[in-house]
């Protein structure tokens, strides 16, 4: 295979249910940076990318399901919601006391209309709001609605300019329709000259569907959605048997 670059989504993926990384797969992602492979991850959610700020893993991230890429340090790609535009649904979450956070381009803070930490234990970086006078554009939504009802209320005050899923633990995140992970992933690959047929990307959930169709190589862990699965050009190990690292050594290194 001519691999150039690894686009690896986290939770779920790289990622074990207690949210650490074997040694063993550690290495492999330095070796692979070694041989000059490109390593970037490719992530959704905000929490665990804290786990490696300070590491020399990756040569960049694409963070916010793909609202935002970067290159080290330097942001190359963004798209977010203007807040003219989602705080009807913003304000709509608060009226009918569905839990509800927004993020901002360059923040891991939560601004949020309940009690983050009640939820995710390890998220101390959050400040309860009155939306009605919050005035950042949004870069990621997310809502824990629990009841059809809550489920049509955010559906309801949706704007045009957005699009919306739900994961695999019933979060429903919201995000800018331009927010996509292959986007801001080739915004990334271009920097360096690589071409798609050259990167191969690595998921498990309903957002990575589009992800490893559009990549070069897709391929889903064990534990992946059965749709995921379906898309993928291979099945490697499940996250908690260091699947990405295993693949990685029998078919790139």
């Amino acid at each position: 295979m001519n691999i150039k670059m690894l686009a690896i989504d986290l939770d779920g993926t790289l990622l074990r249910n207690d949210k650490t990384v074997s040694d063993y797969t550690l290495s492999i992602l330095r070796e692979c940076r070694k041989r000059g492979l490109k390593v970037i991850f490719a992530t959704v959610r905000g929490a665990t990318t804290l786990l490696f700020d300070d590491t020399d893993l990756f040569d960049g991230c694409v963070k916010n399901a793909g609202a935002t890429a970067f290159r080290g340090d330097e942001l190359i790609h963004k798209y977010d919601v203007p807040i003219s535009e989602i705080r009807p649904l913003l304000l709509a979450c608060t009226k009918n006391k569905i839990r509800a956070a927004a993020q901002v381009v360059g923040e891991q803070m939560h601004y949020a209309n309940f009690d983050v930490s009640s939820v995710w234990s390890y998220i101390d970086y959050f400040k309860i709001v009155d939306f009605s006078d919050f005035n950042l554009d949004v870069v990621k939504f997310y809502a824990l609605a629990d009841t059809d009802c809550e489920k049509e209320i955010i559906r309801h005050h949706l704007p045009d300019c957005v699009r919306t899923f739900v994961c695999r633990d019933n979060i429903t995140f919201v995000f800018h329709k331009n927010a996509v992970k292959s986007v801001a992933t080739m915004a990334l690959a271009k920097q360096w000259g690589i071409k798609c047929s050259e990167i191969v990307a690595f998921g498990d959930d309903i957002m990575d569907v589009e992800f490893l169709q559009w990549a070069g190589v897709g391929v889903a862990v064990a534990n992946a959605l059965d749709e995921v699965k379906a898309v993928a050009k291979h099945i490697c190990d499940n996250n908690e048997n260091d699947g990405v690292a295993k693949w990685l050594e029998e078919n790139v290194l």
